[in-house]
């Protein structure tokens, strides 16, 4: 194993302890659309809502179902060329991902900082003007692709100081991965930064004769960090996956009190006529699952689809949910649809097995 290698999983690792360490102290998503429901003993519940037959049906036919849909698709492989078009036409969009990246997290922390919240609606700390201004500073900065692997690496403090305050935090870690990409990738185009970097590259301009930074800090650091830019989709994935997991489990398996306020508030058994404990649970192992395949990368762009249908669903079926706090999420698992799986997935070697079937190179996901 190379030194790259160890670094990103030792790097995921420290991440998923501290997730799992904080599961019982951060506050819920739901706690967006409702202030909370009443004490719910957690395993009770879980035994309740997994003891009962019907329960138990659903959840066993659903889990069996999509077995067999990924095993069929695995040996039947429909409409490969459609998939392969598919799968291009998305990498094609590849050289857009900086300014992709940059509009998730820039867009809702301007947001953020005009509302006064820091960087969830949840937390709103005692200093509202430093809050205003860092979150419509970063995320101006951000939008507009400035300094903007630095300023990424600036956001990036502010958050893990923040969650040692307050871990509810955590419900926002999204912007880990988001913040950490835009460091490996940079400005990208369209951006100030890449203008700047034309203007200072042409030895002809006056710009380049006064320009103090771009050869001195700039260009060191981007070939320094460069060999780590493949490592994008991998910190993306596992970073959504690993926040699909905390909120699988923080805010439904272990805070069922809550969840079922939301399915009570907005009449939710009336849409699927099924027991109030069997929505929070079959939520909970939904988001579960998408977690989990994308931290595997196993069929990455069919669940970062599958994730994106369940923001959609969210954000109007609550009508009262707040956009603002979901527009990164939007924002990153659309940039999986681009950039595929990465290093260190399943789904290589599920390229590498079609590719040899087929008797041609393994396209790069």
């Amino acid at each position: 194993m190379n030194r790259q290698s160890t670094t990103v999983g030792a790097a995921v690792g420290a991440v998923a302890v501290l997730l799992l360490a904080a599961v019982g102290t951060a506050r819920a998503h739901v706690e967006y659309v409702t202030p909370g429901g009443d004490p719910v003993e957690v395993a009770a519940f879980l035994v309740d809502a997994l003891t009962d037959p019907f329960n138990l049906l659903v959840l066993a036919g659903g889990a069996v179902v999509l077995g067999a849909i990924l095993g069929l698709y695995l040996r039947v492989r429909p409409a490969r060329r459609d998939v392969d078009v598919l799968r291009a036409s998305l990498a094609s969009y590849r050289d857009l991902l900086p300014w992709l990246l940059r509009l998730s997290i820039g867009l809702p922390l301007v947001g953020a900082g005009f509302t006064g919240y820091y960087f969830t609606p949840l937390y709103r700390p005692p200093a509202p003007t430093f809050v205003r201004l860092f979150g419509i500073a970063v995320g101006f900065l951000l939008l507009f692709g400035l300094a903007t692997r630095f300023v990424a690496a600036v956001g990036l403090l502010g958050y893990l100081a923040g969650v040692v305050a307050e871990p509810a935090l955590l419900l926002a870690f999204e912007y880990v991965p988001a913040f950490l990409a835009i460091v490996l990738v940079g400005g990208g185009r369209p951006s100030a930064d890449e203008v700047i970097a034309r203007m200072a590259d042409d030895e002809r301009t006056l710009y380049s004769r006064i320009d103090p930074f771009y050869r001195r800090l700039a260009v060191p650091f981007r070939r320094r960090i460069e060999p780590y830019e493949a490592f994008v989709p991998t910190v993306l994935r596992v970073g959504l996956g690993l926040t699909f997991l905390y909120l699988s489990v923080a805010e439904k398996l272990v805070n069922p009190g809550d969840a079922l306020a939301v399915v009570g508030k907005y009449d939710l058994t009336a849409v699927v006529p099924v027991a109030p404990e069997l929505w929070v649970v079959g939520a909970g192992l939904v988001e579960a699952l998408v977690g989990v395949m994308l931290i595997l990368g196993l069929f990455t762009r069919a669940f970062a689809g599958v994730a994106f249908l369940l923001f959609v669903t969210t954000l109007f079926g609550l009508p009262d949910d707040p956009v603002l706090a979901h527009i990164s999420l939007f924002g990153l698992v659309s940039a999986l649809l681009v950039t595929g799986a990465g290093p260190f997935a399943f789904d290589a070697r599920l390229h590498e097995a079609r590719a040899s079937e087929d008797g041609r190179v393994a396209p790069v996901d």
